[in-house]
């Protein structure tokens, strides 16, 4: 392993969708400790290959990569939400970030948020990020960079 010096953040490109693919499904799986709503459906590759190749391709997302000898260990995936009810009105909401972890705790997760912010201050008003809400690790991390909630989804199964 390597220090953050060694790593390339930077745009995603289709050429990056198998290895963006790895590490969705991971987070995927990741969520699924947190609650068993979150459980990962068995074709859950498919379907995460379509969203990231989708995302590539799209103006309403953004997805940057931290890349270590040509491998992915990191990924960052916001989407603008334009919020037609409220002001600020444009949103940008980070829906995916994951850093494979042996890279964790030097800064990458920090450095991949601050990369995202900079690619959307020009396009948004604010930035959100959604996680589940027993993740207390992702919502100690937001609150370090000066996030904080401003909403809640709260659900009942109705069917099981």
């Amino acid at each position: 392993m390597g220090g953050i010096q060694e790593i390339e953040i930077r745009d995603a490109k289709p050429e990056d969708t198998n290895g963006i693919v790895e590490l969705v499904i991971r987070l995927k799986r990741l969520n699924e400790e947190f609650d068993p709503l979150f459980k990962t459906r068995d074709d859950i590759a498919i379907h995460a290959k379509k969203y990231v190749e989708s995302a590539l391709v799209s103006d309403e997302s953004v997805i940057v990569v931290a890349e270590r000898k040509g491998k992915i260990v990191g990924v960052i995936k916001a989407d603008i939400v334009d919020r037609i009810f409220y002001e600020p009105r444009i949103e940008g909401r980070i829906r995916e970030l994951y850093v494979l972890p042996e890279f964790r705790r030097n800064g990458l997760g920090k450095r991949l948020i601050e990369v995202i912010i900079e690619k959307l201050k020009n396009r948004v008003d604010m930035i959100t990020a959604e996680f589940p809400t027993l993740n207390e690790i992702a919502i100690r991390f937001y609150n370090r960079l000066g996030f904080r909630g401003i909403m809640s989804n709260y659900t009942i199964e109705v069917r099981k």
